[in-house]
């Protein structure tokens, strides 16, 4: 490899959890490819997403969303989070529908549209319990009532109502019930007032897989498209979702030394034995937090091998004891297997960061190169 470490991705592995999650939910997907597809790569996964029957893609910003239609990716795309002067005739010439969650957003869509003299595709979204964006129960009828006005005139049209789950990654919360009563109520104001949204989505990759009732006529798939189990297993969970990433690198150096040899920055670790020490190209800068240090291992030499000392920006340090290690020897980081006789996972990764896996896979850094498997291009 030409890089010092690589993120090697599966498309095959995508497709394959789209089919599975479609089988379970009976309901249109959203292929969620914010932040880079969570590290994986937006345009390749949104690609393998579309394939395997996705029938939208979901973005955070108007720049991702843009950057999917300048690939030549027509797909019915939503892009959410917006600041209010934001170009919003880019996003309707590109033909992207807009997340709405303010009274000052509308109007600014709208006026975008009317300089275009072509109306905006948007999508209301209320806040019915996550208190992020969205528009709360005080504002939504001041929301919706001119929606409908900016409807009328011409200028907007109300593709979608939305909103987003707080905790649906909790089996048995009592705030999913909530939530979906909350949104019921939401919708069905929406509707009388005289909107006739064509698209309703609550439903994230938790609920998509868990609560019947949330999914409506989409679920929005982030996490369990990348084939983590959203919730929070180690390994592979009872959906059969496969792990799409994995991240790997070489030794770069390794030495032998005594007991009582500090090792790294500190130093706040010292051999008790004698040991090989075995240098990895990969720091945080790369995506391997410090916040794991002390709990992360990697594979190498055909079993988990600790990451010992600090982790510095480019660089980390192995313990990998009386292992016949080499300089060139392969090494997983985190991978699609799981259980302690196989590579980590990324889920295991967050769990000794005191993270999430979605931080784990978006903290991936630009210097480790992606090779994608299996890559398609012929839909868009």
């Amino acid at each position: 490899m030409s890089a010092l470490a690589e993120a090697v991705i599966d498309l095959g592995a995508i497709t394959s959890n789209v089919r599975t999650i479609a089988s379970v939910t009976d309901t249109e997907l959203m292929a969620v490819v914010k932040a880079d597809a969570f590290g994986h790569g937006a345009v390749p996964v949104a690609r393998a997403a579309l394939c395997a029957g996705a029938g939208w893609l979901g973005v955070t910003s108007a720049a991702e969303a843009l950057a999917l239609r300048r690939a030549g990716i027509t797909a019915p795309t939503l892009s959410w989070l917006h600041r209010p002067d934001d170009d919003f005739g880019k996003l309707i010439t590109a033909g992207v529908d807009i997340g709405v969650s303010t009274t000052t957003h509308l109007r600014a869509v709208a006026d975008a549209a009317h300089r275009l003299g072509v109306p905006a595709m948007v999508q209301l979204k209320a806040d019915t319990g996550l208190s992020r964006n969205g528009a709360g129960w005080n504002d939504w009828p001041e929301l919706v009532g001119w929606a409908r006005k900016y409807e009328r005139e011409g200028g907007v049209r109300v593709r979608g109502v939305w909103s987003h789950l707080a905790d649906a990654d909790i089996p048995g919360s009592p705030a999913l019930a909530r939530q979906v009563a909350a949104f019921e109520e939401a919708l069905g104001f929406a509707r009388s007032a005289g909107l006739d949204p064509d698209l309703v989505h609550l439903a994230n990759s938790a609920a998509a897989l868990s609560a019947p009732r949330s999914r409506f006529d989409l679920c929005r798939i982030g996490l369990a498209l990348y084939g983590v189990d959203p919730f929070g297993q180690a390994g592979p969970g009872e959906f059969g979702l496969r792990a799409a990433l994995t991240l790997r690198t070489t030794v770069v150096n390794v030495k032998r030394v005594p007991a009582g040899t500090g090792v790294s920055y500190g130093p706040e670790y010292v051999t008790k034995a004698p040991t090989t020490l075995a240098l990895l190209p990969l720091g945080y800068a790369d995506g391997v937090t410090r916040a794991a240090e002390g709990r992360a291992s990697v594979w190498l030499g055909g079993r988990r091998c600790p990451i010992v000392g600090r982790i510095a920006m480019d660089q980390c340090v192995v313990d990998a004891g009386e292992l016949p290690v080499t300089i060139g020897d392969p090494v997983v980081v985190f991978g699609a297997d799981g259980g302690d006789d196989a590579a980590p996972t990324v889920a295991e990764w967050a769990r000794w960061a005191g993270t999430n896996p979605h931080e784990i896979l978006t903290g991936i850094g630009a210097r480790v190169a992606r090779d994608h498997l299996h890559e398609r291009t012929q839909v868009s």
